[in-house]
């Protein structure tokens, strides 16, 4: 009988070697990065967890599921996570229809025009947060602010964004709406590979505007679609920065009733101003483990929704 020959493990040649050293290299950068800003706090926040470790003393004791067990028991928490919760239910669907729609009139406009538009839209991406933050407190005050006042020249009362419990998330929800020139660039892009035969092919066939959006234009940038909502949601489910400098003095939130409370700024507050640094380390992971859950999820359904041309 002849004998089986094993194959032998494949042998990198020399070019191989050098081509992975280059790439090495020049990823080297990346993850030195990656391990020491990103890799190793998050395993030494992973043990944090599991201790009442305090700043102040420099003590670690460990404590076990103590700081898990708290968390479903902390009105806190629960107050935070609907709160940030309803704001991303709110936000992400808001943010996705206008983006589409601004990225369509932008589509139909010469690319000159669209240009300097898609610059204008992009410019409050690169505000500073806090910035972002100090200015919609002059847009959205009552009863001068620039949103009531424009509201006022209509005849409309305007609500108090900033204190009325009932209408803060929608003040915050329009502030964030200030920012979505990412998304519409996006989809911008996307909008620009749809392919003119499809839309004219539509159209002979006797497809109506909205026919040809729902059936054409829709599926062929479901990917990018599916990219921003994805990317948008955990972005509205980390808010802190422009909340913060707005409510930031003002540990009750508005009006004391914690309206303003989201669950970035609750953990915050745990970690740097009671220094329970253990608790916000088991409240970090919990939002990681959410954020997991939720993208999970909406990988689970992209299935249903999102078309591939080559899958």
């Amino acid at each position: 009988m002849t004998a089986i020959r094993r194959a032998s493990p494949t042998r990198w040649s020399r070019e191989d070697r050098s081509t992975f050293l280059w790439a090495m290299l020049f990823l080297s950068p990346w993850i030195i990065g990656f391990v020491v800003f990103t890799a190793i706090p998050m395993l030494w926040s992973l043990f944090l967890s599991f201790t009442s470790y305090s700043p102040l003393t420099g003590n670690a004791p460990l404590v076990g599921l103590a700081n898990y067990q708290r968390i479903p028991t902390d009105p806190k928490v629960t107050t935070a996570l609907w709160n940030t919760m309803y704001f991303t239910v709110l936000f992400v669907p808001l943010s996705t229809i206008l983006s589409i729609f601004l990225a369509s009139l932008l589509n139909r406009i010469g690319n000159r025009t669209s240009g300097f538009f898609r610059t204008a839209f992009y410019l409050p991406n690169i505000t500073p947060a806090v910035a972002t933050g100090t200015l919609f407190i002059l847009v959205l005050a009552n009863p001068d602010g620039l949103l009531n006042s424009f509201l006022r020249f209509f005849g409309i009362t305007g609500p108090s964004w900033l204190n009325d419990p009932a209408w803060l998330k929608p003040g915050i929800v329009i502030m964030m709406l200030w920012s979505i020139g990412g998304t519409i660039v996006i989809l911008f892009a996307a909008l620009r590979n749809v392919p003119a035969e499809l839309h004219e092919a539509a159209e002979i066939d006797g497809a109506n505007t909205f026919q040809r959006f729902r059936n054409v234009t829709l599926p062929l940038i479901s990917g990018a679609l599916f990219f921003v909502i994805i990317i948008n949601t955990i972005a509205a489910i980390q808010l802190f920065s422009e909340v913060y400098t707005i409510f930031g003095g003002q540990r009750q939130g508005a009006v004391g009733n914690d309206a303003a409370l989201f669950y970035v700024m609750y953990l915050f507050r745990e970690a740097f101003e009671t220094f329970r640094m253990g608790y916000a380390s088991a409240l970090a992971w919990l939002l990681f483990v959410i954020v997991g859950i939720i993208t999970a999820i909406q990988f689970r359904l992209s299935k249903r929704f999102v078309y591939y041309e080559n899958g």
